[in-house]
């Protein structure tokens, strides 16, 4: 039997080089190895964007798109949309009765998020709504609803896993051994950072290339891109270490890689000519992803009919749990003893 992989993501936009790098290669191996269940959580996108659901369902098929053009084989893996399974909301309530509120916003991840709001909104900042709060209850239905074992995941997000694995033990305790403890699988791979120099790549700092940019914006936001500040004329030297295009260079795996690093450090390469180089390979290496994209947005019957397949499938298994944990807690009223 093939050990069980849960990972989602929130429909919150197109998938760029930070997820691809990021999370997507590391898809592209778990598929081979593990029963591989990929949420796509759109019900989860809406705790910030739940006055604007309009986005949530645009968003929906786009990054559907993105995963499958990403090399995501839907025979492999079970794509599904989280509202597709009502179970998880089932599960979430019984979850919410094991978790005080106190403790949900003793979670590291949760009081970031919500300092960042302040920060971001001030006063409105304040009005954190019960969803947001209460999102690691949510994604612990998530990961029990499909008996997941291993949870691929950031460092940041380890606090998370482990207040599932609390959730687990606590459920476990009261109405006897039911649920599955998760362990994190840990990525290796570090964030992607953003052309500006920025340590994270995001939407919201403006600083990502997307999977789906066309060839003319490749080039405008390479060139764009930060390069060493200390290099002022073209015959200059400069540091390749502190270089966006040259990390992106590396990123890609240009084949001449050693000649971009020593052309750069002894002066005999300018910036445009580099940025020009690296416009030419990242175009080629987004190549084989926008055939994909091509033929999937040629093609959207067939992407709605893969995630009602993958839909389908993850929701046999949610309702296998769910009969249980009834069953454990004494709700299940088929018969009265």
């Amino acid at each position: 039997m093939k050990k069980t992989i849960l990972t989602g993501i929130r429909p919150t936009g197109n998938l760029h080089l930070g997820h691809y790098f990021g999370a997507c290669q590391n898809w592209l191996k778990l598929q081979e190895d593990y029963d591989f269940y990929l949420e796509i959580a759109d019900v989860q996108a809406l705790t910030d964007n739940f006055d604007h659901p309009e986005k949530v369902r645009k968003n929906v098929k786009e990054i559907t798109i993105d995963i499958l053009s990403a090399g995501i084989d839907p025979n492999k893996v079970h794509l599904f949309l989280q509202s597709k399974i009502p179970e998880i909301a089932e599960l979430t309530v019984f979850y919410s009765n094991l978790v005080t509120i106190a403790r949900l916003y003793r979670n590291p991840t949760v009081k970031t998020e919500i300092a960042q709001k302040k920060a971001l909104f001030g006063n409105e900042g304040e009005s954190v709504t019960y969803g947001f709060v209460g999102y690691p209850v949510s994604q612990a239905a998530d990961i029990t609803a499909f008996r997941g074992e291993w949870i691929p995941v950031g460092e940041d997000q380890l606090p998370l896993i482990e207040q599932c694995r609390e959730i687990v033990r606590k459920f476990n305790h009261i109405y006897g051994k039911t649920l599955l403890e998760p362990e994190p699988l840990l990525s290796e791979t570090p964030r992607i950072k953003g052309l500006d120099g920025s340590e994270k790549m995001g939407k919201s700092l403006g600083n990502a290339i997307y999977l789906s940019d066309d060839e003319k914006t490749i080039h405008d936001k390479i060139m764009n891109a930060i390069t060493d500040p200390n290099k002022i004329k073209k015959d200059d030297p400069a540091n390749p270490d502190i270089c966006m295009v040259y990390y992106y260079h590396k990123l890609i795996k240009n084949e001449n890689i050693h000649t971009v690093c020593e052309e750069c450090k002894n002066g005999t390469r300018g910036c445009v000519q580099c940025k020009k180089e690296l416009i030419e390979k990242m175009n080629e290496f987004l190549e084989p992803i926008r055939e994909k994209r091509s033929y999937y947005l040629e093609h959207s019957e067939e992407v709605k009919e893969i995630l009602e397949k993958g839909s389908k499938e993850a929701r046999e298994k949610a309702k296998e749990v769910v009969k249980e944990v009834k069953e454990k807690m004494q709700i299940d009223y088929e018969n009265f003893d």
